[in-house]
């Protein structure tokens, strides 16, 4: 056992993680993270995403403020728009059916403007605009849509990277190779985690802990038997160490279990990308210019509506649907039309992709697909389109599809414009929504929704945010809004 007491452990070192450490710092805390991974591996979740970040913004100079290098030229094309804290509030009213907690989701969206300038001015995170991704240039203009106008430049490793200089920075150490399995309580509370350290038990002491370290998307027999069926045969977008240790320790100690047990975040993924994340490719196996496409399953039908809403709104849900196609697996069909208007991620080396200059050859190429079936959907289809309305990639453009047993609502282009192009995807999970219920202060309750004192929790164990679906980019200003908060009042508590 070590001697050293710390103020605050922070068990994570992802996004959530290491704001919260970051956070606690600032507060004068004398802290220390442990990460389960190895260094070469370490940044969680957050290292393999897109880095989105969805916040309330009301114009161009915010975005300014944010993005500082913007062009005369860009600016001069592009139109922001606004994002009000009402319309934040609306969508993940909307996404989680009005499930989402009110509290937590107020809090979320009042934080996130001044999260991201934290990042920016405290942390050295640095912003691009989501040129291609949240805004496709229309008539010389590029608009934006969707609500996340931002990202990171670098994605999810330029933001950890950031984060871990930071903390490097600041003196916070980081233990890698510690896996925490247990909570240490006393009378007094949270006293500190058991952690297992190459083959031996360590226990390492604090006044506070913040509870940092992911769902459990990446533990085979937790998805299945909280998922259901069939969620043993996702492929984890992410980190292989995020199986549920910190909301098993947590559930241990009596903390309320809460949110949305059985759902997650799940997304087009390339079908063949390994089961695991790769640091290399990140996000880019992800598939999200599905509005473009019509996908078809290996009965060679059509399975779900490709132009409800901007990916933004769907691509985390869709993930489920596919799982449940038979094979887990479908396909993206593209024809040149629209083929130019495709993400970076259509342009990787490791993809699983067909072409042909012919509708009758491009469906022999799908693998494990009817034939037969999949030319005549693609035929019917193309008879369904409201031509007389304009394309309009930018805006939901109402140009969908007539008499369809499933309907495409928006932006349904025929495929008939050779050369023809096919992407095969499956489901990629990339974080569970159930897990530990929290106040606003980030303090993790017991079933009698009493804080455990303590004990803080952030990031993706903390349940009750995200229902069903999920607006993108809402998950680190999740991470980020409530590791701060967790990190400054964990601090707050050891200091009493």
């Amino acid at each position: 056992m070590s001697d050293t007491i710390y103020d605050v452990i922070v068990v994570g070192a992802g996004n959530a993680a290491l704001c919260a450490a970051l956070s606690a710092k600032e507060q004068g805390a004398h802290v220390v993270m442990l990460e389960r991974a190895p260094q070469e591996l370490r940044g969680g979740n957050s290292a393999f995403s897109g880095a989105g970040m969805r916040f309330v913004y009301h114009g161009v100079e915010d975005i300014k403020s944010i993005v500082r290098d913007l062009t005369e030229e860009e600016l001069a094309t592009s139109d922001f728009g606004a994002y009000t804290a009402e319309e934040y509030l609306d969508d993940l009213g909307t996404t989680s059916q009005y499930r989402t907690d009110p509290d937590l989701a107020e809090k979320l969206v009042k934080g996130s403007t001044d999260a991201v300038q934290w990042l920016r001015e405290k942390v050295g995170v640095r912003f691009i605009a989501k040129y291609g991704d949240a805004a496709l240039k229309h008539e010389g203009r590029w608009k934006f849509f969707g609500g996340s106008v931002i990202r990171v430049n670098g994605a999810g490793r330029g933001l950890v990277e950031a984060e871990f200089k930071a903390a490097e920075k600041l003196g916070i150490p980081i233990r890698y190779g510690t896996r925490a399995i247990k909570l240490l309580h006393g009378l007094n509370g949270v006293e500190g985690v058991r952690a297992i350290v190459g083959r031996a038990q360590e226990d390492i002491r604090a006044r506070a802990v913040v509870l940092a370290c992911g769902g459990f998307e990446a533990n085979r027999e937790w998805r299945t038997r909280y998922l259901g069926p069939g969620w043993d045969l996702a492929k984890v977008r992410g980190t292989r160490y995020n199986t549920g240790d910190g909301i098993a320790m947590a559930l241990k100690l009596g903390a309320l279990p809460f949110g949305n047990w059985s759902g997650a975040h799940a997304t087009e993924w390339d079908l063949n990308a390994p089961e695991f994340g790769e640091l290399a490719v990140g996000d880019a196996f992800s598939k999200h210019s599905y509005p473009l496409s019509i996908m078809l399953n290996a009965n060679g039908e059509r399975f779900l509506d490709e132009g409800a809403d901007t990916y933004n709104y769907t691509y985390a849900k869709y993930g489920r649907a596919i799982l449940q196609q038979p094979g887990q697996s479908a396909w993206q069909i593209f024809d040149s039309k629209v083929i130019s208007r495709l993400r970076s991620s259509y342009r990787i080396k490791k993809m699983t992709k067909v072409s042909a200059n012919t509708l009758e050859d491009l469906v022999t190429k799908l693998d494990g697909v009817n034939a037969q079936q999949a030319l005549k959907t693609i035929h019917e289809y193309n008879a369904a389109v409201k031509k007389e309305v304009p394309f309009n990639p930018n805006v939901k453009d109402g140009r969908g599809t007539t008499g369809l047993a499933v309907p495409k609502t928006n932006w349904a282009q025929t495929i008939d414009a050779p050369p023809f192009e096919a992407y095969g995807v499956t489901c990629g999970i990339t974080f569970t929504f159930g897990g530990l219920k929290i106040t606003t202060d980030a303090e993790v309750v017991d079933a009698e929704e009493n804080p455990i004192p303590g004990l803080y929790a952030a990031g993706e164990l903390v349940g009750g945010v995200f229902y069903f679906n999920y607006p993108s980019g809402s998950g680190l200003m999740n991470g980020a809004v409530f590791g701060r908060t967790a990190g400054q009042n964990a601090t707050r508590y050891a200091k009493k």
